[in-house]
């Protein structure tokens, strides 16, 4: 299964995937990860690493520069629930891995640009998320095979850094867990490679008939609605008697996970998609993992 996992950040060519128009600074032959980046205009650039991510975060809006700027920077309060959590719960399309997972599915069977155009209303909280995934799956009813093949072919791209900060986290007894809208089929495989058990998944099943054919998926799954994330956080917290539960994340879903009794900090993760609704409320905006590795001990 590890072998599906590619852990280069190279850009994909899937030009019927709508992407948000914030534009990244101009980076420096020096010190260089390549991703894809939101703008089509800059999807083979690559972002400098460490100082320039601060230079970086003033290019992307002038309407939310200011308040990712003032993100940018963690309080003390913040590093601290970060060294002190029992656990970090991350998301995982556009924060684990470079791609979203359904769109990556849904362009692989021919219904990249509508279902794209949902899962942006989704990640900004525009619809209800229960109204986006069906929608969404009504489009492209995958079949067992589909899902098979869009592995094989597209293999899930894990984000620089993220096996490093998984590490650093063990390392530092803070247990891992995978929080995602997504579907347990394709993220099975990312949580192998990084060494996550398949029991710190929380994320959506996909059911299909004894042919193998679509049929729906799981309604009982938490994150298969709006809220869900706070309740997958809340269960967690709950169940393993955790006190201090990080959530790190870069869509609306995942910033519904800072309730009482849920993720205690929400990080917002921006090295791939930066949704600025998102990013505005955030305790912390962060552009690369290591900006979380140098803050643990």
């Amino acid at each position: 299964m590890a072998g599906l996992i590619s852990l280069r950040a190279g850009p994909r060519s899937s030009p019927s995937l709508a992407r948000s128009s914030s534009a990244w600074a101009s980076p420096s032959p020096a010190s260089q990860v390549a991703v894809r980046l939101p703008s089509p205009l800059f999807r083979c650039a690559k972002l400098r690493r460490s100082r320039s991510l601060l230079a970086a975060a003033l290019e992307i809006s002038k309407d939310g520069s200011a308040a990712v700027l003032a993100n940018s920077l963690p309080s003390q309060g913040a590093i601290e629930t970060l060294r002190n959590a029992d656990a970090v719960c991350f998301d995982v399309d556009s924060t684990v891995i470079l791609d979203e997972g359904i769109d990556e599915l849904a362009d692989f069977c021919g219904a990249g640009k509508a279902v794209a155009e949902w899962t942006a209303k989704a990640m900004t909280g525009t619809v209800p998320f229960e109204e986006a995934l069906a929608a969404r799956l009504s489009l492209i009813k995958p079949s067992l095979s589909q899902v098979e093949e869009c592995l094989e072919k597209r293999p899930p791209r894990i984000s620089p850094g993220m096996a490093d900060l998984v590490n650093k986290l063990k390392s530092n007894n803070i247990d891992v867990f995978l929080v995602s809208g997504g579907f347990r089929q394709m993220i099975k495989p990312v949580a192998f490679e990084l060494g996550i058990p398949p029991e710190n998944i929380t994320a959506n099943q996909l059911l299909f008939g004894t042919l193998g054919e679509y049929a729906g998926f799981d309604p009982t799954e938490p994150t298969s609605r709006s809220g869900g994330k706070a309740k997958a956080v809340q269960q967690i917290k709950q169940d393993h008697g955790y006190k201090t539960v990080v959530m790190i994340g870069d869509g609306a879903t995942d910033l519904e996970a800072r309730q009482p009794g849920g993720a205690d900090l929400f990080i917002c993760y921006a090295g791939v998609q930066m949704r600025e609704p998102v990013a505005a409320q955030a305790d912390w905006v962060v552009f690369d993992f290591q900006e979380l590795i140098t803050k643990l001990p």
